[in-house]
């Protein structure tokens, strides 16, 4: 491989192996025309290899996936024995600066990929990952969180039918790996298009970060990075605590009536049909409804909201899983 062919060119700048690098994925300038830095952290190895993204903080409100690439950067995992590992903490970072999940202009950035040149502002945001860094990359984790108050068990979520995602999933070591669909206009719809392999991780819930969620995201990282020979041997890798449980089919509890809720099953539980998980009251102590599990499986999601509406997802749980694993 010739020199120039070794030179990575991404977002108008160069970097050569065995060059650190911080680049700006700069979109727009705030309405107070403050020009706005989203940093692109880029580590080479002179050693060639594969090519790593990291994502985080594709909704603004989804802080715990950040601090898990801030560690990854912070603690030098990001420096690979070969090959490239690209870091951004955070893409969404206007939203990130509002404290909120979508963009200004109210469009989830997760439903607008891959993206225009001349779109909205989200839009432009997609267009140029997905273009302008996408393209150089072998492998993509992208971090997630939970919304509204809805705490998810760290999980990995998967296309089924895909051996090698399934197989980066079952190294990566986190509590659960959930199949499901890759939604349209989503990262990771965009990236499977593009035969970019993506694992989306899920963990924690918005507006929060929790150490073991967080440690699940960098350990599982690391895991990764090993298995594909980039992982500096400074670093140790421990083997997960239980075996991957693989996920075919879920369902979402959701709230019978409005009122004050109380969940009495933890994260990670495994429950049998019939098992009391939560409470559901009023102010006045008219009501006291006792959600029961419709079936036995994995709780791999708590609303942690003290008020629910009717309607309203209490939790997530496993009601199919894949034991060919």
């Amino acid at each position: 491989m010739s020199i120039e062919k070794d030179i990575l060119t991404i977002l108008n700048e160069t970097i050569a192996p065995g060059e650190s690098k911080e680049v700006n994925f700069d979109v727009a300038n705030l309405h107070t025309s403050t020009s706005v830095n989203v940093p692109v952290i880029i580590e080479r190895s002179k050693k060639p290899g594969p090519t790593v993204l990291f994502t985080a903080g594709i909704h603004g409100d989804e802080v715990n996936g950040v601090e898990i690439v801030r560690q990854l950067v912070a603690k030098g995992i990001n420096k690979p024995k070969r090959g490239t590992i690209i870091c951004i903490p955070v893409i969404n970072i206007f939203g990130f600066i509002n404290l909120s999940r979508e963009f200004p202009d109210g469009r989830d950035l997760n439903r607008v990929f891959p993206g225009s040149l001349k779109g909205s502002l989200a839009s432009r945001v997609a267009y140029k990952l997905i273009n302008d860094v996408v393209p150089h990359v072998d492998y993509i984790i992208d971090f997630h969180t939970g919304g509204s108050g809805r705490f998810n068990a760290p999980q990995i979520r998967v296309a089924e039918g895909n051996i090698e995602l399934k197989q980066l999933a079952k190294i990566f070591g986190a509590p659960f790996v959930l199949y499901s669909k890759n939604l349209n206009k989503s990262f990771r719809h965009a990236c499977y298009k593009l035969n970019k392999p993506l694992l989306l991780f899920e963990g924690g819930k918005s507006f929060h970060i929790d150490d073991i969620v967080t440690n699940s995201g960098v350990n599982g990282s690391k895991r990764v990075l090993k298995h594909l020979g980039m992982l500096n041997s400074k670093f140790k890798t421990s083997s997960p605590k239980k075996a991957c449980v693989f996920i075919k089919d879920s369902k979402w509890i959701r709230a019978k009536y409005s009122g004050m809720f109380k969940p009495a099953v933890n994260i990670n539980s495994t429950v049998k049909k019939g098992d009391l998980l939560g409470n559901i009251t009023d102010p006045y102590g008219k009501l006291n409804y006792f959600v029961k599990s419709p079936n036995a499986g994995h709780i791999i999601n708590v609303n942690q909201s003290p008020i629910v509406y009717q309607g309203d997802a209490l939790f997530h749980i496993s009601t199919k899983l894949n034991d060919k694993n």
